[in-house]
């Protein structure tokens, strides 16, 4: 057959390595780069376009806060601070070394206790000599007093004259006369030793030590260099709250309304309170009115100058939330659902940026917030569809 004398070389694979030159390798890996960077450029060019000429959405945002169920039925809030309505800056009546300090911060005292003394040793010797003129003149009387009876019974009988019994007379008057402007000598004194002491003019307890043992004291701080105040005292059953209220407001708040306070010193825990008077006048600056809110009942962790917020309720607060710890909530507005996920939007770069959250109760408006959020942080309020994650943003 022909195919059996066929030439057959013509079929082999040739397996020479052809080698490529070093130079177009590298023209090669050049070119490569340059495209990739161009493409990366133009991508970088089309993507700050785009973001120049996509619209800005304006948004309002809102924070969110602690709050209590009772706040969702409240009629008013207002904050304000703890004031003792009885309150004093006790001070010395008269001037000298502070020698004597019997109480500091914290302590308890009550009406007329010495809690303080000042030198006394001149006052004493002021003393000691009106009582030694008293009983000089007292001496007097009865050697005056003899002599005038005398003087008299000689007259009756003639053995003396008008003139003499009138000179017993005057004598004895000047003692007696001596005797009263003694008396009043050594009362002045007693009541300048009384000066040196100082006293509690009520029960209380000592808020601030203003003067320490060998400072000069006077009263209204007389001398540049004296203290005016020893201690600060206040009586701790006269605690409330003093709040300004808008003069808008003010019609919202009658006497006696029941009201919820919270000290922010502490959080988890409410105590039940009433309006117990609205201060008739008006603080033309701040356009406000003072109210001092009283307490149906508080304990010892109530102190003076603490912060606290008030809410004034349409009804008595329930024994229940006296112990109910505020929830962090947002407005529902501020609340989105996408693809089954609750989340919020915060602005960051001035771009919304989305944020998973994890919900609770419902407290009217607003709605708890239990994961995601921190007090105060702020959200975009009343989404849209239009607000998605990356969306340029700007802020009314």
């Amino acid at each position: 057959m022909e195919t059996k004398n066929a030439d057959l070389s013509s079929l082999k694979i040739d397996r020479t390595q052809k080698h490529v030159n070093p130079e177009q390798k590298q023209k090669l890996i050049k070119t490569i780069i340059w495209i990739v960077a161009a493409a990366v450029i133009l991508l970088l060019i089309y993507m700050g376009f785009k973001n120049i000429t996509s619209p800005a959405f304006d948004v309002t945002l809102t924070t969110a806060t602690l709050q209590s169920t009772a706040q969702s039925s409240a009629v008013l809030t207002a904050s304000g601070y703890v004031v003792a309505q009885r309150k004093a800056a006790v001070a010395s009546k008269g001037m000298g070394r502070l020698v004597y300090l019997g109480v500091v911060e914290g302590d308890k005292v009550t009406t007329n206790e010495i809690i303080a003394r000042l030198e006394d040793s001149d006052i004493k010797a002021q003393l000691a000599q009106a009582q030694a003129n008293l009983r000089f003149t007292q001496a007097e009387l009865k050697d005056s007093e003899n002599n005038y009876k005398r003087q008299k019974t000689l007259l009756e009988s003639g053995a003396t004259s008008q003139m003499e019994v009138d000179a017993t007379e005057s004598r004895y008057n000047r003692v007696l006369a001596a005797i009263e402007v003694a008396k009043a000598q050594v009362l002045g004194a007693e009541v300048a030793m009384e000066n040196t002491l100082i006293r509690a003019p009520f029960n209380g307890t000592v808020l601030t030590k203003n003067a320490d043992v060998g400072e000069v004291v006077a009263p209204l701080g007389a001398s540049v260099n004296s203290k005016s105040a020893v201690v600060t005292i206040a009586d701790m059953n006269s605690l409330q709250v003093e709040a300004d209220v808008s003069e808008s407001n003010i019609e919202k708040i009658e006497l006696n309304q029941n009201c919820q306070i919270s000290l922010d010193a502490y959080p988890g825990h409410n105590y039940a309170a009433y309006v117990s008077k609205i201060v008739p006048t008006a603080d033309r600056g701040k356009a406000t009115v003072m109210v001092k809110i009283g307490f149906k009942e508080y304990d010892k962790r109530v102190l003076p100058e603490m912060s606290a917020k008030v809410l004034f309720l349409r009804e008595a607060m329930k024994e229940e939330l006296k112990e109910e710890v505020p929830s962090l909530v947002i407005p529902k507005t501020a609340l989105a659902n996408r693809n089954g996920s609750k989340i919020v939007f915060k602005v960051i770069d001035e771009k919304a940026v989305q944020v998973p959250v994890t919900t609770g109760k419902e407290l009217g408006d607003y709605i708890e917030v239990t994961n995601g959020l921190e007090n105060g942080s702020q959200v975009i309020d009343n989404v849209t569809d239009e607000i998605k994650n990356g969306v340029k943003i700007k802020v009314k």
